[in-house]
Formats: structure tokens, C-alpha cells, sequence
């Protein structure tokens, strides 16, 4: 897989229904962008898609979700005229959901960067409400200084979201993906100890700490994270693309043939399927290893 530049991505927030006889809006964290993946020194890795993770319900004092899920709906389909809608929504008294609805318009637009400020900002000042929402907020904000390419921010941004709700575990990984993104994988590890703590069924996160793990030499540690996670998700590419590294690390290359060819049967369009067809024509051609890293705009 051939390094490559982030160009900016439109991300889906979607609002979930809301009882008739409920003033509560449930919102769903925005999908994680592409992580740059954790991979060894010789082959292509990628890191594993993951589902978002829904927010309980939550005090965002929604007076109008059918005006809010339009603005939602607009601001992937055509952000000016989304950002230009939440305006005027925002000067008739749209409150803090019609600031999220701009803010989402900036970032499907391409305004990373204004748009995290945004939503950081959006966090800090939302001090009437549940402490639940705030993190998911100041989540999407460090996921939005990740498609920045700002990991600092992006790193202090989910930091923030922790210490608002520490038990969340996607954010966990979050900061795990930020960590290894930045080389620290012993920090990575502790974050995602964490997160497995919370959820011990996350497929995703064993991938992750399989891949910090070979990043620092722990191979046997990495190898036990791969296989636990095939039992949990055995349709999971990005572990049978893990997998497939170790093995070809071993020395086993039919082995590491075999877990690449069924990368491509489960996800042969994704990214893990290019990298697979990468570490297959470079076994088949005995081609030198790519080292390149995709940078984030970012999982």
C-alpha cells in the first residue's frame, strides 16, 4: 500500500430516535477516520475498522430533533449550505445543537481545524449538561484534530473526554490509536489494557494492542492478542492481516500467504485488503519491504 496524503473526509453523526415523551436527543459519536497503522519495520499493516459506539441518553435539550437531524443530514451532503443553515438556526435561539450542526458542516467541508476548535469549544461551554455528552463532544473534537494532523491537540482533546467519562471505552482506543500514531505503543498498551478492561469483547482493540505489541518485539503477547481476537470476531480482516504479519516475522510464509488471501476474501475493496495485495506481490515478486506510513488527515 503506497503512502499517501489525507485528503479532508465527510463523517456521519447520526441521531438516534428519540421517545416521544423524552426531551433527550441520543447521539452517536462520529466514526473513527483511518488511523495511520501500526506496522513493523518490513510489512503493511492497517488498523481495524470500528463500529462507533452509541452514547446513552444524554441531555443535549433537543426543543426541535426534526430540524436538528435535517442540519445533521445537510451538513454531509452540502456543508455550505449546512453551515449557512445552522446560522441562522443558531440566531433564531438553536442553542448548542445548532453550534454541533456548524461545527459538522466545517468538518465535512474540509475546515478540520476549525471545526475541532469548534467543537472543543462547544464542550467547555456546555456546562449545564450531562457529563456523558460533553465527552462525546470533546471526543469527536480530538477525532477531528486527528484529520488535522494535529496530534497534540488531538491527544488533549481525548484526554479531556476521559476525565469527563472515564468509563467510555472507545475513547480509550481513541487515545490508543493518537498514542501509537505518535510512537508512544508502551502508552498505547495502557490505554488499551483499559478499554479491554471496560469491554473485554472488543475485537478491535485486541488488533490494536497486537499490533503495538509487535511494534515493541512482545511477539508471543501480540500473537495471543491476535488469536483471542479471532475467536471474539473471526470475520475481523485486520486480524487475519495481523496475523498474517506475525507469521511472515516467524518465517512461516505459506502461513502468512494463506491469512492474506482470506484478508481478501473478507475485505477486498478495504483497506486491509490493499494492504494484503501489498505483502502478497511483494512475497511473490521478492520486492523490498515498503516503510512508508500514511500520514493522517486520521485513523
Amino acid at each position: 500500500m503506497r503512502a499517501r496524503s489525507w485528503k479532508p473526509i465527510a463523517l456521519a453523526l447520526l441521531v438516534a430516535a428519540m421517545t416521544p415523551a423524552s426531551s433527550f436527543g441520543q447521539i452517536a459519536p462520529l466514526p473513527p477516520p483511518p488511523a495511520p497503522p501500526m506496522r513493523s519495520p518490513q510489512l503493511q499493516a492497517t488498523a481495524p475498522s470500528r463500529p462507533a459506539a452509541q452514547a446513552g441518553p444524554v441531555g443535549f435539550g433537543l426543543q426541535d430533533i426534526g430540524t436538528y437531524e435535517r442540519c445533521v443530514g445537510h451538513a454531509q451532503a452540502a456543508p455550505a449550505a449546512a453551515f449557512e443553515e445552522a446560522q441562522a438556526w443558531r440566531s433564531r435561539g438553536g442553542g448548542d445543537q445548532a453550534r454541533h450542526c456548524a461545527a459538522l458542516a466545517m468538518l465535512h467541508g474540509g475546515a478540520a481545524e476549525l471545526a475541532a476548535e469548534e467543537l472543543e469549544k462547544l464542550a467547555q461551554d456546555m456546562r449545564s449538561q450531562a457529563a456523558i455528552l460533553r465527552a462525546e463532544v470533546m471526543a469527536q473534537a480530538a477525532r477531528a484534530w486527528l484529520i488535522a494532523e494535529d496530534l497534540p491537540r488531538a491527544r488533549q482533546a481525548a484526554s479531556a473526554a476521559l476525565l469527563l467519562n472515564p468509563v467510555n471505552a472507545e475513547i480509550w482506543i481513541d487515545r490508543a490509536e493518537m498514542l501509537a500514531a505518535a510512537g508512544k505503543y508502551w502508552e498505547a498498551v495502557d490505554d488499551l489494557n483499559r478499554a479491554l478492561e471496560l469491554d473485554p469483547r472488543r475485537a478491535e482493540a485486541l488488533v490494536f494492542r497486537a499490533s503495538a505489541y509487535r511494534r515493541l518485539d512482545a511477539v508471543d503477547l501480540a500473537r495471543e492478542d491476535i488469536e483471542s481476537a479471532l475467536k471474539l470476531t473471526p470475520r475481523l480482516a485486520e486480524a487475519w492481516l495481523e496475523r498474517g504479519i506475525l507469521n511472515r516475522l516467524k518465517g512461516d510464509v505459506p502461513a502468512a500467504r494463506r491469512d492474506w488471501l482470506q484478508v481478501l476474501v473478507l475485505d477486498a475493496d478495504g483497506p486491509a485488503g490493499e494492504a494484503a495485495r501489498d505483502n502478497i506481490e511483494r512475497l511473490e515478486y521478492k520486492l523490498e519491504p515498503s516503510t512508508a506510513t500514511p500520514r493522517t488527515p486520521r485513523r
